[in-house]
């Protein structure tokens, strides 16, 4: 088998490049700098804002601009799937502060786009003369002063892609394995069989679809039904997008990148039946609300379907070290309060994927609160020290006890340790669906003996839109379960749980870990921006007082208790509790804006006492 891999990859690279077969300039747009944002996208006049040619650039540094063009199918797409492609130059550097944009077709909000998502499909099945509508609502991201506007039509070859994928694949599995593996044998075997039956020579001709009908019905018969399916160990697959409240940008980012990973989703879940989305944090929701109700019915309509999951416990994702656990009983207290009365969503899950540490009395609150199950990775960034379990009974100061997992996601390194995995501890909650963190995250996981059941948490995280549609194409392959491979499984993370109590309940072998979990990282956190801890502090005497007044007050005078103004100063102070503004880690602007949301509910509070 000398260079038959390296035969299979050379095909595969070439293969690639026929997805899309025929591609159209989009030469210009018009063009408007402003931070206003337009709601009646339909009804938007852009007469006056400036012609912006292809050639041209823009950017700036956290600045907002307006595009708007019309394109019109050319008789030479007609017939054929069209997709909408954007590339700003950008594409290889970090999602989180690089351009971002909310695309609107024919006046509807249709996804968002970053360097993750570069392309949405107009139609299946296009008409020549046609005409589309494009509006970009675009973000420019931090010291992005030379960025292009290069867009085009491109005709996407269903077939072709399948079968790329059908292929691909397989042989990505097969570069973690060792050469004598039977299921790095069977593989190459296979996919060297399929590709002989493929005929390049014309590339789009009567003859390329024949044989790759053949080519297609091989691989699908002799592979996918005969050689997979034997894998015991099972990757528990939840698409995610981890959003930081706060950061490197503003709260009025975080709205903005909301509203476009959210609507990325379910973009996405229209072209993927069985796609299932779980996202944490109330606070999204909200914003998302106010700034999209369209966006926000659809995710509705997914909830109800069972594909989309509102989960995670809390408001915001919470630091656990410095709010008091008064404040920390009202994060439970409000976040599931919101799921329950948006979505009726009862939550089991305390999803804490990034928060830097936890206090030994989150499994009392926990408990108390109704909820059994606690996951986090953050754990697994430690300077010294590697968590002897990624599954175990978590034990708080009074004895509570949840069940816990350590999401174990990583890439996959071969070496000389038997299953692959080198000392290197590190892991992700920004997940991929490859065969690389599939079988990384299964080799890194550390208690095979006690379940065969992992979980991964897939998609980019801060703006990076979650998910993408190749990450969605593979696990349509993994989940067949391919030779050499744990196989996937769509899943909630509340299924995934539930599965896992099921499998080591009462197992003899199930640990625990008594008291706080301690992060050997951020560790400044605990000191930086004193006036945003002084005035946290502040904050949560001020209203438990108001509270209590307000309670003395109706029942000694009558006068009405002012429930709507302690919520809302509540929820000012849960959400400067978020994980990167109340230990100190964000940008400048997040501590002006959180002085001011602090000052203006002290004002309410003298009002109250």
């Amino acid at each position: 088998m000398v260079l038959i891999k390296e035969r299979i990859g050379k095909l595969i690279e070439d293969l690639h490049e026929l997805i899309y077969p025929e591609s159209v300039n989009i030469q210009n747009y018009k063009m408007i700098q402003t931070t206003e944002r337009f709601t009646d996208i339909i009804g938007l006049d852009t007469s006056a804002w400036q012609e912006f040619s292809r050639e041209q650039i823009w950017g700036g540094h956290r600045e907002y601009y307006w595009f708007e063009t019309t394109v019109t199918i050319p008789d030479s797409l007609h017939g054929k799937c069209v997709v909408y492609e954007l590339i700003t130059g950008k594409e290889s550097e970090w999602d989180a502060t690089n351009p971002q944009f909310s695309v609107y077709v024919n006046g509807e909000m249709k996804q968002g786009m970053d360097v993750n998502h570069r392309e949405t499909v107009l139609t299946e099945h296009a008409a020549a003369g046609e005409s589309y509508r494009i509006v970009l609502s675009a973000f420019t991201g931090d010291q992005n002063f030379s960025l292009k506007l290069d867009s085009k039509l491109k005709t996407l070859d269903r077939k072709t892609e399948k079968y790329f994928y059908d292929i691909s694949v397989p042989l990505n599995v097969a570069r973690l394995l060792n050469p004598d593996d039977k299921a790095y044998i069977t593989i190459i075997t296979r996919l060297n069989e399929s590709l002989n039956l493929l005929d390049l020579r014309k590339e789009y001709s009567k003859e390329y679809y024949d044989s790759l009908e053949k080519a297609q019905e091989y691989i699908t018969k002799e592979f996918y039904e005969k050689e997979c399916g034997s894998s015991d160990a099972v990757v528990y697959c939840v698409g995610h997008t981890h959003i930081d409240v706060a950061w490197l940008w503003s709260l009025a980012v975080t709205e903005d990148k909301a509203v476009r990973s959210f609507s990325t989703v379910l973009d996405l879940m229209k072209q993927y039946p069985e796609y299932i989305f779980m996202s944490s944090q109330p606070q999204l929701y909200k914003y998302v609300k106010k700034n999209a109700p369209e966006v926000y019915e659809q995710i509705k309509e997914r909830v109800k379907e069972g594909r989309w999951e509102p989960e995670g416990g809390m408001f915001v994702e919470a630091d656990c070290n410095i709010a008091s656990g008064e404040a920390l009983v009202r994060q439970f207290m409000y976040g599931q309060k919101f799921f329950q009365e948006e979505f009726g969503a009862d939550n089991s899950i305390l999803w804490l994927p990034d928060v830097f540490g936890y206090s030994a009395a989150l499994p009392q609150i926990m408990r108390k609160c109704g909820l059994p199950y606690f996951m986090t990775t953050k754990i697994s960034w430690n300077e010294f020290n590697k968590m002897p379990y990624d599954t175990f009974e978590w034990e708080g100061i009074d004895g509570s006890r949840v069940l816990t997992h350590f999401v174990s996601t990583r890439d996959y390194k071969k070496g000389a340790v038997e299953g692959g995995f080198e000392t290197e501890h590190f892991t992700t909650y920004n997940g991929d669906i490859n065969p690389s963190q599939i079988k990384g995250g299964w080799a890194r996981y550390s208690q095979k003996y006690l379940n065969e059941e992992i979980l991964n948490s897939f998609g980019y995280g801060d703006g990076g839109g979650g998910p993408t549609a190749k990450m969605l194409e593979n696990h349509r392959r993994l989940e067949k379960g391919i030779p050499g491979c744990p196989k996937t499984v769509m899943s909630t993370a509340k299924n995934y749980f539930e599965v896992l109590e099921k499998n080591v309940k009462d197992h003899k072998y199930l640990p625990s870990w008594v008291g706080e979990l301690y992060l050997e990282y951020h560790r400044g956190t605990y000191t930086s921006m004193a006036r945003n801890k002084k005035y946290n502090r502040k904050a949560e005497f001020a209203y438990e007082n108001a509270e209590l007044y307000g309670m003395m007050d109706q029942d000694l005078t009558g006068n009405a208790y002012p429930d709507h103004k302690l919520h809302e100063a509540w929820e000012v102070i849960l959400r400067n509790q978020f994980h990167d503004i109340l230990p100190g880690s964000s940008i400048k602007e997040v501590y002006d804006d959180s002085k001011a949301e602090y000052e203006s509910i002290f004002a309410i509070n003298k009002d109250l006492v």
